[in-house]
């Protein structure tokens, strides 16, 4: 009898701790004592990756809250947010007011960090740091400069010994914000450039070969000799390519670097109210010329409370606390004035009109 009784105790405390578990299942089964909401991104390979590291760095203190983001390019990250089928888009290029009236909902544009384009190249033999003016930049993606020696790029750098080699150009394949900020800037630059080819996600290229994300170009001029292609300056970084000075606006060549894109960054003091905003070819003698703001695109009107709370929850530690992670990752944080612009826009995020960021 009395191992019957035993047999019926464990039973009993077998199921008692089935029971807890399934409990504990339901709520989530982490600290935070809620239930797991995951978040779909998509877009910008640009920012890809910091965006990585916050992600990571949030989940470490929100752990019901999970992010997937897919480095597809800006194109791809506009697309699906207009499609709604990310939570959130990634891009470097503001969206066209066109885009913005089709899409079903008012989406807003938050600015997360400052990057640079660079001009990265694959040139054996050549120790020297290079120097390119606008001019010769605009030339070589036109393919009227076809040789590393020819003269407009020999003649700003007397200490090279460039090669009689083509030059191979590399660009970006897909709908990318990296090629908007680098369109932009020839547009501003080359008069010829904006005439015959424009500004764009995605242009339509006079010479050279292409490659898919930042990822793609930075692989194709590391493997191929005599190559030059534009990325965004953690890529080069990373992947220890060389990268150029280019001329600015006040005729100095300036590196890039988190100082002179942060010097950039001055003429977004007076940022629209929508935040979009070009800064290439900025005024300033220490700025870099080539330098851009990336967004996150978000709908104001959220169709679902609980990942509209976590997505804002995010929104505010990536403009606060994340900021901290921008320059191990050579991104320039956000300047104090942009920041409180940005803090506007979260705020504004509501479900069913009731907003859903809490201080």
């Amino acid at each position: 009898m009395a191992a019957f009784n035993r047999t019926r105790v464990g039973a009993s405390a077998l199921v008692l701790f089935i029971l807890v578990a399934f409990a504990f299942l339901a709520c989530g089964g982490n600290k935070s004592g809620g239930s797991e909401v995951k978040l779909q991104g998509a877009g910008a390979t640009f920012p890809n990756p910091i965006y990585q590291k916050w992600f990571s760095e949030y989940n470490r203190i929100t752990p019901n809250a999970r992010f997937d983001y897919q480095s597809i390019g800006s194109g791809g990250g506009i697309k699906q947010i207009s499609a709604k089928t990310v939570d959130f888009g990634g891009s470097d290029a503001p969206m066209k007011d066109e885009e913005l009236k089709a899409a079903p909902g008012e989406i807003l544009h938050i600015p997360t960090v400052l990057g640079a384009d660079v001009v990265t190249y694959n040139l054996f033999g050549v120790q020297a740091d290079l120097k390119f003016t606008p001019e010769a930049i605009a030339g070589v993606f036109l393919g009227t400069i076809k040789k590393w020696n020819d003269p407009a790029i020999a003649s700003i750098n007397p200490g090279a010994s460039l090669p009689a080699s083509d030059i191979t150009v590399v660009h970006r394949s897909d709908g990318s914000g990296t090629t908007y900020v680098w369109t932009d800037y020839l547009s501003k630059v080359s008069p010829e450039w904006k005439e015959k080819i424009g500004t764009g996600t995605s242009v339509n290229w006079p010479v050279g070969v292409g490659a898919k994300g930042n990822e793609g170009v930075t692989g194709q001029v590391k493997q191929t000799p005599n190559s030059l292609g534009y990325v965004e300056l953690i890529y080069a970084e990373q992947n220890k390519l060389a990268y150029a000075s280019v001329k600015n606006s006040s005729g100095e060549f300036i590196k890039p670097s988190l100082d002179s894109i942060t010097a950039a960054a001055g003429a977004a003091t007076q940022m629209p109210n929508d935040l979009r905003v070009s800064i290439t070819n900025a005024p300033g003698k220490d700025a870099y010329p080539i330098s851009a703001f990336t967004y996150f695109l978000v709908y104001k009107n959220q169709d679902n409370e609980a990942k509209g709370k976590a997505l804002v929850n995010f929104l505010w530690w990536a403009i606060h606390d994340g900021q901290q992670y921008a320059r191990q990752l050579q991104y320039a944080p956000l300047a104090p004035e942009v920041v409180q612009k940005a803090e506007q826009k979260v705020r504004s995020i509501n479900y069913q009109g009731k907003p859903l960021y809490a201080s």
